[in-house]
């Protein structure tokens, strides 16, 4: 493996850090959402806030060499588009010196969904252009404050994600129609935001490097009847490659273009946009991949929008095994994604969370036994190498999701990502204890080798 290759943790701002109400920071719709009935509250998470250095220490013996955080921006700017908070941005820069004194390179977020309360009630989120100025505004100021110190950026996790109806949980939207036209302007704006932070970088810091960012589940026809083949292409085009032609092309996909005409789609695209968008310069392409999907076109209604295929017409793969919250485990759609990116756009492609979420329960005393997930990462971590060493992909690192355990997207403590038990459930706090798992040690001896010997 590549003497520089990074191998790291990634998590989200939400997840992590707890102290929602500590020095100055601002509440995000994360903090007044409703919960479902089994999961956590999000304001203690994992306390990183406070417990940060230990975490450092454990991602230090683990022998990893980059972490990939979110700066809160309800913590640096608690209105969203007000004045910044000292404290905040205090934190960050903690924060990121230690990552440094452990040799740990630090990569930054800037948007993993938890947007400002007050922005989202306001100007509803990024359903508004205000809210893309506001944005910007705020990632420049951190860009300008932590230059020096970070090297890789990301603006919108899983950006991909605001094309589809999980827009409407992610973008701060607060009210409207949840309309197929309100997907595609929330989806527009985000592209604008990250046009214009791209220019930024580039003109500012041509030193820095900023990627895009996919979630990508590769999606499979469930036959080889035509409809099902013609249907997931499209799917795919619609949900992964648009973004993609956008982050390295500055244009829309021909067909997304064609379908917001053909279908007469109101959405706020204005002609000088396109100058905007062309500005677009991507370094790698970032990307997170769990799972793959299966596509049955037989299940889609007649005039279902691309973007919702998936919705109706997801189901089982029965030639792989699933999780208990029926993710597919599919290390060889890993390699083809890591690939297919790869021969595409021949840019650096770089996964940046994979991970197996699993149930488990720590007595106190005796060592968690997770050989599944050490079945998992060895598996797309091999998975990973035949993508460089056999098909000839360019891969920058292996970042692992949660790998000391976070509540899920959902809030949910119980669904676990990581080779160390953080004891607390999703109602009970307990003491945090950070707890290695048989993982743990099995991450440590392969990482030492940079990743020679699984």
């Amino acid at each position: 493996m590549p003497q520089d290759f990074f191998w790291g943790n990634s998590v989200s701002s939400m997840q992590t850090e707890g102290a929602w109400n500590l020095d100055g920071k601002g509440r995000s719709v994360y903090d007044v959402a409703q919960k479902p009935g089994e999961s956590s509250i999000w304001q203690d998470a994992i306390d990183d806030y406070h417990r940060y250095e230990e975490d450092l220490d454990l991602m230090q013996q683990l022998h990893m060499n980059m972490y990939r955080i979110q700066i809160s921006w309800s913590r640096v700017n608690p209105e969203g588009d007000g004045a910044f908070n000292s404290e905040g941005i205090a934190f960050y820069d903690r924060l990121i010196n230690a990552m440094l004194q452990r040799g740990i390179t630090p990569m930054v977020c800037l948007y993993h969904f938890d947007m400002p309360l007050a922005l989202a009630k306001k100007e509803n989120g990024f359903m508004s252009r205000r809210t893309v100025d506001a944005f910007v505004r705020f990632a420049e100021k951190m860009i300008t404050h932590f230059a020096d110190r970070v090297p890789y950026w990301l603006t919108f996790n899983e950006h991909n994600l605001y094309f589809t109806n999980q827009a409407f949980t992610i973008s701060g939207y607060l009210k409207g129609d949840r309309s197929l036209a309100d997907i595609y302007t929330i989806f527009h704006h985000t592209m604008l935001a990250h046009a214009r932070v791209s220019s930024f970088i580039h003109k500012n810091y041509p030193n820095l490097k900023i990627g895009g960012m996919l979630a990508y589940t590769p999606t499979y026809p469930a036959t080889a009847k035509p409809n099902d083949v013609f249907y997931a292409c499209q799917a795919d085009e619609f949900l992964n490659q648009n973004l993609n032609q956008l982050l390295t092309t500055g244009r829309y996909s021909p067909e997304v273009w064609h379908y917001i005409q053909q279908q007469g789609i109101q959405t706020d695209i204005l002609p000088e946009d396109q100058a905007v968008l062309a500005q677009i310069k991507t370094d790698f392409l970032a990307f997170s991949y769990y799972r793959s999907d299966t596509l049955n076109a037989d299940k889609i209604p007649v005039g279902t929008a691309p973007n919702d295929y998936l919705v109706y017409g997801n189901e089982a793969n029965r030639f792989l095994e699933q999780t208990a919250w029926n993710w597919s485990i599919d290390p060889l759609g890993f390699r083809y994604a890591l690939t297919d990116l790869y021969n595409r756009y021949q840019l650096p492609v770089f996964p940046i969370e994979n991970g197996i979420g699993l149930r488990e329960n720590w007595d106190g005393q005796t060592l968690i036994q997770d050989d599944r997930r050490i079945a998992y990462l060895k598996q797309h971590i091999q998975a990973l190498k035949d993508a460089m060493f056999k098909d000839g992909a360019k891969i920058l690192g292996y970042l692992g999701w949660g790998l000391i355990d976070i509540p899920s997207s959902q809030g949910n403590m119980a669904k676990r990502y990581g080779v160390v038990y953080v004891n607390r459930t999703n109602q009970e706090l307990k003491d945090l204890k950070r707890v290695p798992k048989k993982s743990f040690y099995w991450l440590q001896s392969v990482l030492a080798k940079n990743g020679d010997d699984l």
